[in-house]
């Protein structure tokens, strides 16, 4: 059966497909064996540069660091998510004086770039909110902005009908918004709100740069050490433990995801008092 767009491929094309698969692979390992020998010979990856990373009490380090770094994304995008719902809630009114301001303070705080947020907020009020609290507005602000384009978008890709049913049958905006539109949009949203919150656990390492608490700053104790010397081997245990996490997250998404659609869809009935 060929494909609407191309026919599938002969026994010469499979050939060719493969050959060129093998050629590839072949040069992408010899580029790799090279990287790792050139490496080697500068001493950047011997196993004296990771053997700090078989001590004990440098693991509860970084465990301990990647702790509260998990628990300021937390925070964060929890924070996030709530900045997001009201300010999509602001943008979707049909009061100018709710949407206009929701939809500047959405604007700007999605062009502004993230680096700089945390450093206004933390040269302005940092010593009020300290490196962690300057850390989370930042994230907050930014994240936030962003989600509430997510959760517009959402809302507005739900089927016109959905919501002219719902006002049919009595219900008022608030309850359409409720439940009818919003668990319909969740569906959708919910990949892009959790790769949004992988970002936003990314970008916690920003929080280096004013010296807010986290695995990244307690990773510098380590290769700035003059035992260890050990930038690159660092960064590539920092680099596991971030894609060990954000994967997690992935998988999570995928699992929720499954599981709503499997639930189906709930109905929705109109109260007594819902044309009041």
């Amino acid at each position: 059966m060929s494909s609407v767009l191309f026919d599938l491929p002969g026994p010469r094309a499979r050939l060719r497909h493969r050959i060129a698969t093998v050629v590839a692979v072949i040069v992408l390992a010899a580029v790799a064996a090279w990287v790792v020998k050139v490496l080697w010979e500068k001493e950047q990856i011997t196993p004296e540069k990771w053997q700090p990373f078989t001590e004990p009490q440098i693991i509860l380090l970084l465990l301990e660091g990647m702790a509260i770094t998990l628990a300021t994304a937390a925070v964060a995008i929890v924070l996030a998510l709530l900045f997001g719902a009201v300010f999509a809630a602001g943008r979707l009114s049909n009061h100018a004086f709710l949407r206009w301001p929701s939809t500047m303070v959405v604007e700007f705080f999605r062009a502004v770039p993230l680096l700089l947020l945390i450093f206004f907020v933390f040269f302005q009020f940092g010593s009020t909110l300290e490196t962690f609290g300057a850390l989370v507005v930042g994230l907050v602000l930014y994240n936030g902005s962003v989600l509430a384009e997510i959760f517009r978008a959402g809302i507005l890709a739900v089927p016109g009908g959905q919501s002219e049913a719902a006002y049919a049958v009595g219900l008022r905006k608030s309850q359409v918004m409720r439940l009818v539109l919003a668990p319909q949009a969740l569906r959708s949203m919910l990949p892009a709100i959790i790769s949004q919150s992988v970002v936003a656990l990314k970008d916690t390492a920003l929080g280096f740069i004013i010296g807010a608490p986290g695995v990244v700053r307690d990773a510098k104790a380590i290769y700035i050490s003059p035992l260890y010397n050990n930038v690159l081997v660092t960064g590539i245990v920092l680099a596991a433990m971030f894609i060990a996490v954000n994967y997690a997250l992935s998988k999570l998404a995928v699992y929720l995801e499954s599981r709503m659609r499997r639930e189906g869809k709930a109905v929705v009935t109109a109260s007594a008092g819902a044309a009041d």
